[in-house]
């Protein structure tokens, strides 16, 4: 099994480099685990305390269970991966089931900030993006999927996602196997590193 760790701010452009990893794959050989599944569960606190929360610092995130979620996988066995409701801010009772494939992605904007995460990784990538194009994207995003308003989206950056962005997303970019500048549209890098990733299943499947 091959562990691809793939991180960067928020709206970089993660999700596409998932979906062309996804898609340069044969059918059904890429598992990926976002890392957002792994909100810890804040139920039991108001929703009102639960909006104003920072989700954007690595204690937000339940790293114990991913880490054992993915421990698991890596062994050859199933697991139940938890989902998570951006609107209450919640986790949600439905769990996703997923299967030990010879691919594992684990994507997030925090993902290479935590070492026992990291050690587990065989390939760590950084999508990297210019901070306006980041903000439009987490604009048109937040704004059709989460039920924000853009003022409460600008909000919630200039007062959250930034300064965690600069005090832990950025910095973690100092662990990363490969660099992808332009985000999602850079074609050349994405194909390298889906090259790479091949190359990695074929050397491994002659062993």
């Amino acid at each position: 099994m091959l562990v691809i760790g793939i991180a960067g701010g928020t709206g970089s452009g993660k999700t596409t480099v998932v979906r062309r990893i996804i898609e340069s794959l044969p059918k059904d050989e890429v598992a990926v685990i976002p890392q957002d599944c792994y909100y810890k569960d804040n139920a039991h606190i108001p929703l009102e305390e639960r909006l104003t929360m920072n989700y954007d610092e690595p204690a937000s995130i339940e790293w114990t269970l991913l880490c054992e979620h993915l421990r698991a996988l890596k062994e050859g066995k199933t697991v139940e991966m938890p989902t998570y409701d951006f609107i209450t801010c919640s986790r949600l009772k439905e769990t996703v089931t997923l299967k030990p494939r010879d691919v594992v992605v684990v994507e997030g904007i925090l993902v290479l900030t935590d070492k026992p995460l990291r050690d587990m990784l065989d390939v760590k990538v950084f999508v990297d993006a210019d901070a306006d194009e980041r903000l439009i994207r987490v604009i048109s995003r937040d704004c059709i999927e989460r039920g924000r308003t853009p003022q409460m989206v600008i909000d919630r950056y200039q007062e959250t996602l930034k300064p965690m962005h600069e005090l832990y997303i950025e910095p973690s970019k100092r662990y990363a196997d490969l660099i992808i500048p332009q985000g999602g549209n850079n074609n050349v890098a994405i194909k390298l590193l889906t090259d790479y990733i091949r190359s990695l299943l074929s050397s491994c499947s002659d062993k």
